[in-house]
């Protein structure tokens, strides 16, 4: 069947179910959801449940759009009456091409209302669809950047949309039943995932990052199954961590015009961390693989989605993210192929214990043939402490440290790691348990923190009850100071005792790199590791016991402050966790896959679980293909 005949089929179906003296004028596939044009929005409004209806009864997302729009300035005025003033309304913003108005608010949830009542008022008394964004508490230059620049390229993305729509709802022609997985990094390695899922109807990628410290850090994108790169249906991206995202946009650049699936933190921490990256590659006078332009090209291609929200990627699949646990916005990755053929979740980096920062992650889906999962401390002897004494022994540390009127040096990653840490020692100085210092973030840290304070609805239930209930966002601390210019960082390095949090946490590159040459030579000081250190990281090799470390040029930095592995602060799931992990999921898959681990962590996993759930286990190699069907 012709597009134009499905989308035909479809208005006259959504006729047949809206009430009388409600005219729809016409429908049009944009993305993945299908919107419906009319010049009665306010009647849509007025029918709460109608829209409900209406996707679960054609299966679409549905998204109603009016003909005619009211005059922005009267609309404003409208808006301002309706939403109460406690809602801090900070910007208002109108998109023509899409029938929209962006609401952006210190509280949103006083905009949208109970049930979304107050959303439902705004569309009665101007007709435009209403979307409420929230105002960030710590002001972000990624997140203002993002929303700029999509408003900037509106009429590029209603072309991009339809385009995308109507390859989405394409009629499925081939008459073979088959499911292909081809491993394309990450196997039997930590770093450059990649992974091609196909079928005789779709290809869509999940993740596209980069190795580091490695000479093979890119993943295996030239091979035949994966070209020519136009031919993708889609890239799904699981988190913002650069061995999963770094490569995206170099996508772009070799041809890839298609969407890229994610949930609204993974996009904008990932544009965040895919520009500092080419910085830091710059400033190493290394081969930069893309351009900021296609950073840009990747924003404008994004598509975000939230937890829980089926939808369709291609004719034949359809995606849903659940909650990973890992960082702001991770996901697991649930496909859903054909008609109740196969479905297959790529757990990405997950977490499943509770922090302070996200709840376990998802481990219930609707149906499950097939788990691909993470296996970073898949090793038999790979126990992580509980959370409680890692943040004890971070406390003893501290407090000796400083005691001797030494700095305690802090490398980690920007995204997930440095937010834990940072809400371990405001509560730690907030009960006494540790001296009230300065706690200085240096590098991408502040940012990504101002991203986490943007998207709380993403956080666990007890951090969102302390910001929305209790009034008290421990990220604005006054302890918590942003490294913003080399004159603090050289004051920092010669001043009073204190906490430095700092990139890269596997210390290959960034700022992390000047504290350590001014103050390693210091036996008062400690450097303090609290995540995972990767073969062949400068990291990893300091923690194993290197006590001189050159800088290239004939230049060494000697070690003599104290060296501190503190675990438990992982956002990664330990061996107990992974184990506990199959045994909770619901429904129990029939094939497991471990990946995303150092070769022996995989393969001991991957026997593991084979003996005591008796599940059909591989530890897959590189530019492998399984099929599952």
């Amino acid at each position: 069947m012709l597009i134009e005949e499905r989308l035909k089929e479809l208005k006259d179906k959504i006729n047949e179910k809206v009430p009388s003296g409600i005219t729809v004028s016409d429908v049009e596939f944009e993305g993945p959801e299908l919107v419906i044009y009319t010049d009665d929005p306010k009647k849509f409004a007025d029918e709460a449940d109608l829209i409900k209806i209406l996707a679960r009864d054609l299966r679409k997302r549905i998204v109603v759009r009016p003909n005619v729009l009211e005059d922005p300035d009267r609309a404003i005025g409208e808006i301002k009456a309706v939403v109460p003033e406690n809602a801090g309304i900070t910007d208002i913003f109108f998109d023509a091409d899409t029938g929209e108005v962006i609401i952006e608010a210190e509280k949103p949830g006083v905009v949208i209302g109970k049930n979304g009542i107050t959303l439902r008022e705004i569309t009665k008394h101007i007709g435009w669809t209403p979307k409420v964004v929230r105002t960030p508490p710590i002001e972000s230059s990624t997140v203002k950047q993002v929303r700029q620049y999509l408003r900037s390229v509106n009429e590029e993305r209603k072309i991009f949309l339809r385009t995308i729509g109507r390859r989405i709802h394409r009629d499925v022609t081939s008459k073979d039943q088959w499911v292909r997985v081809t491993m394309l990094g990450c196997c039997r390695e930590v770093g450059r995932a990649a992974f091609l899922l196909t079928t005789p109807e779709s290809r869509v990628l999940i993740d596209c990052g980069e190795k580091p410290d490695s000479n093979n850090s890119t993943p295996y994108l030239y091979v035949p199954e994966i070209h020519p790169l136009s031919q993708l249906d889609a890239v799904v991206l699981t988190h913002a961590h650069l061995d999963h995202c770094a490569l995206v946009p170099l996508l772009y650049k070799y041809g890839y015009d298609g969407p890229v699936y994610s949930t609204p933190p993974t996009r904008d921490l990932s544009a965040m961390l895919q520009l500092d990256y080419l910085d830091v590659i710059h400033k190493e006078d290394r081969k930069i693989p893309y351009s900021s332009n296609e950073v840009k090209t990747y924003i404008k291609h994004s598509i975000t989605l939230n937890y829980g929200n089926v939808t369709d990627i291609a004719p034949d699949i359809k995606l849903t993210f659940h909650n990973a646990g890992h960082i702001l916005g991770s996901a697991i990755a649930h496909f859903h192929i054909g008609e109740g053929l196969y479905n297959i979740a790529f757990t990405g980096d997950f977490n499943y214990s509770k922090s302070r920062l996200f709840n376990p992650a998802t481990a219930n889906f609707p149906r499950l043939e097939a788990l691909f999962m993470e296996s970073t401390y898949g090793g038999s002897d790979m126990m992580q402490p509980a959370r409680s004494d890692a943040e004890e022994k971070l406390y003893e540390t501290i407090n000796i440290v400083l005691s001797r009127g030494g700095k305690v040096i802090i490398p980690a990653f920007a995204v997930g790691r440095s937010q834990e840490v940072m809400l371990a020692l405001e509560e730690g100085m907030r009960k006494e348990k540790i001296p009230n210092v300065k706690i200085y973030l240096d590098g991408m840290i502040k940012e990504a923190t101002a991203i986490h304070t943007t998207y709380p609805e993403y956080l666990n239930s007890e951090l969102r009850n302390l910001i929305f209930k209790e009034g008290m966002n421990p990220f604005l601390s006054e302890n918590f100071v942003a490294v913003d210019s080399s004159d603090l960082r050289e004051r920092v390095m010669n001043g009073d005792p204190c906490v430095i949090i700092t990139t890269s946490g596997m210390m290959n590159g960034g700022p992390v790199m000047e504290y350590l040459s001014n103050l390693a030579g210091d036996e008062r000081n400690a450097l303090v590791f609290v995540g995972y250190q990767a073969d062949g990281t400068l990291g990893r090799r300091i923690q194993k016991g290197w006590r001189e470390v050159p800088l290239g040029r004939g230049r060494t930095i000697v070690i003599n402050l104290e060296i501190v592995t503190v675990d438990g602060f992982s956002g990664h799931s330990d061996r107990r966790q992974l184990m506990n992990y199959v045994g909770q999921v619901q429904p129990r898959p029939e094939k497991i896959f471990t990946i995303h681990g150092d070769e022996n962590n995989t393969i001991d996993l991957a026997s593991s679980l084979y003996k005591r759930y008796h599940i059909q286990t591989h530890s897959p190699m590189n530019l492998e293909t399984y099929r599952m069907v």
